[in-house]
């Protein structure tokens, strides 16, 4: 075949071979080559899991190409934990060590095989990883450093059989990020700058306060027409996008919107749990609520492919509820139907809609998404009644309202003591309570409470880990937080209140990138995003020298909260500091005027106990504070 007929292609190339096989088959052939079948199966299968194929498998070694890098260093770190935990309960001598290699390189491909140095490379790669470890070249280092929670140590370049020049290794360390330069101690953490025990009570509540008022502004519904929210335009998704509308109410009783409301709620609630699909916040789509649309609009707007529109009406102790799944580009109706049922019937209800949604759009799910959808919430009709009549006075935050919430949630939990969605409301109505109360730390503890009761009678609901995640961060305990934050993306892959909160979190442990990204995907997630959103974008623009971005950001966030959707002095405080670093002092200077104005009195004293300042390294806030200096603060 002449050279040029050849397919070429960039792959990331997955390399791994057993550590001792031969010693293994010289001792038991029979065992070895079971437990090598077997392994083989497992490794395949979290290939395909992934988005990899198996190229080849001859003997103990296994052959796999991915068209991501981040995919195939997250495959091969689920392999090694795989098969830590399987070797844990086998003899020292029958134990499956892996080796892995991973590289990013052009590789030629016929007939379904794959050939060139960016495979050689790889096999070499896997010859210096230690026996159930994982090692990178520098190629795919580049592509991942700032992609993947993980840790890596640079082994130096290499001199590797049959490859020209040397190769730029990685060792992936497999637990949160650090990257250890030559030299230095293996799996040894390099040292944080001034790493502190926890703060004191009174700040601590103080950051709890924030946390309270972000997730009730999260749930508050939006007065602003939809349209004044900028940049909500976006592409579609190559996965199917959606956005639930909220079912109209036709009972011709007002009070009963909370019924339409929750079945919105529930459905959103379902979808998003599912990985293979982009589907709208609540808050972006209840927008629209009691409003004439055009689907195509909301198409637009919204930048999703498909719309769900519906109604429900009581009628004695029956409901009639209808649904439509509209493809937002032509206005056609994929699916539509009419459910005339109990009212104990709402949650098969609710559950057949979802499923035909996920059918219609020929959505894959996996065996765990399967399940955490088809599990009801509640099954207490009653308990339902009074979780969705509390999330409705929720959102409209008052102390009188956030405590008639919390009586509701309570009474809910009362009905249905497994009710896990209702416990996690119930832990915020107590947050938000550290707002009004004489004694916030009661408060703030009944929330931690909660929190670890929810958790332990359901690990797979991403509320409660968000919520645990952002506990966690206020109480300065940061590994835990983003280990619950991941596990909260994990299983509400499309939740943009997790991924924002996790966004705070990485911002105080000084992980600005990846804040960024996180920010980005809860505003792609929920279009009509609440303004603090761009509190946390913007601090990390500011850190990461995107000064531009920055001052675009906070300048917008400004303009958001002169509608009082944010604290005035806190967007002008932004926008000093942000000049100030700049030495543009007149700039700094007029907006530190603006917050004296709004807040007399105002020093630098203050700034350390902001909830927006929680560094866990203090040079990050000393940075800032010299940025206040220079704006006129003392």
């Amino acid at each position: 075949m002449p050279v040029n007929d050849y397919k070429r292609k960039l792959s990331a190339i997955f390399s791994a071979d057993v550590a001792g096989y031969s010693r293994m088959m010289g001792e038991d052939e029979a065992a070895t080559v079971e437990a090598i079948t077997t392994s083989r199966k497992i490794m395949s299968e979290l290939i395909r899991q992934h988005r990899g194929r198996v190229v080849d498998s001859p003997g103990d070694n296994l052959l796999a190409e991915f068209a991501s890098v981040v995919d195939a260093v997250q495959c091969a770190v689920a392999v090694q934990k795989e098969f830590q935990t399987r070797n844990a309960e086998l003899p020292e001598n029958r134990r499956m060590a892996f080796r892995i290699g991973i590289n990013l390189g052009d590789v030629i491909e016929e007939e379904g095989r794959i050939y060139g140095d960016g495979v050689n490379i790889a096999a070499r790669l896997e010859s210096l990883a230690d026996p159930g470890g994982i090692c990178v070249s520098k190629t795919a280092f580049d592509h991942i450093e700032t992609k993947l929670p993980l840790g890596y140590e640079f082994l130096g370049e290499k001199d590797v059989k049959n490859i020209a020049k040397p190769v730029g290794a990685y060792r992936v360390l497999m637990e949160p990020r650090v990257t250890v330069a030559r030299g230095v101690e293996k799996g040894r953490r390099l040292p944080v700058r001034g790493r502190k025990a926890m703060a004191a009570a009174g700040i601590i509540l103080i950051l709890a306060a924030m946390a309270a008022w972000v997730w009730h502004d999260h749930f508050r519904r939006p007065a602003r027409e939809a349209a004044s929210v900028k940049n909500t335009i976006f592409p579609l998704s190559e996965k199917p996008s959606i956005a639930v509308l909220p079912f109209d109410n036709l009972s011709g009783d007002p009070a009963q919107d909370y019924i339409a409301d929750g079945i919105s709620e529930s459905i959103i609630s379902a979808l998003s749990k599912v990985s293979e699909m982009v589907v709208i916040d609540r808050n972006s789509t209840f927008t629209y609520k009691g409003k004439p649309v055009k689907v195509q609009e909301v198409g637009k707007d919204l930048g999703v492919r498909y719309v769900l529109e519906g109604s429900a009406q009581v009628i004695g102790n029956r409901i009639r509820v209808t649904a439509q799944l509209i493809d937002a580009a032509t206005g056609h109706h994929l699916w539509s139907e009419k459910y005339d049922r109990d009212m104990k019937d709402l949650f098969v209800v609710q559950d057949e809609i979802t499923h035909q949604i996920i059918v219609e759009l020929q959505v894959k799910l996996t065996e765990g998404e399967q399940a955490r959808i088809s599990r009801q919430s509640t099954t207490n009709l009653e308990a339902w009644n009074c979780a969705v009549r509390g999330l409705n006075l929720f959102e409209r935050p008052s102390k009188e309202n956030n405590a008639k919430a919390m009586a509701l949630f309570q009474r809910a939990v009362e009905l249905d003591p497994g009710y896990v969605w209702a416990w996690v409301r119930l832990a915020w109505t107590h947050l938000v309570a550290s707002r009004y109360s004489p004694s916030p730390s009661e408060s703030f503890k009944k929330a931690v409470q909660i929190a670890r009761k929810t958790v332990a009678m359901d690990d797979s609901d991403a509320d409660v880990h968000a919520l645990l995640g952002n506990i966690y961060s206020r109480q300065h305990r940061y590994e835990e937080a983003i280990k619950e934050g991941q596990k909260a993306l994990a299983l509400g892959p499309t939740n943009a209140q997790a991924h924002v909160l996790l966004a705070a979190t990485m911002n105080a442990v000084g992980r600005f990138d990846e804040a960024i990204s996180l920010v980005k995907r809860a505003m792609r997630l929920h279009p009509y995003y609440p303004a603090y959103y761009l509190m946390w974008l913007g601090a990390a623009y500011r850190m990461t020298g995107h000064y531009d971005e920055a001052i675009a950001t906070y300048k917008e966030l400004l303009d958001r909260a002169k509608k009082e959707e944010f604290p005035l002095s806190t967007a002008h405080l932004f926008l000093a500091e942000v000049y100030g670093e700049l030495g543009q002092e007149e700039k700094a200077r007029k907006h530190a005027e603006e917050v004296r104005t709004l807040e007399p009195g105002f020093s630098l004293e203050r700034v350390g106990k902001l909830g927006t300042y929680g560094y866990k390294d203090p040079t990050h806030l000393e940075r800032r504070m010299d940025a206040l200096r220079k704006a006129g603060f003392q």
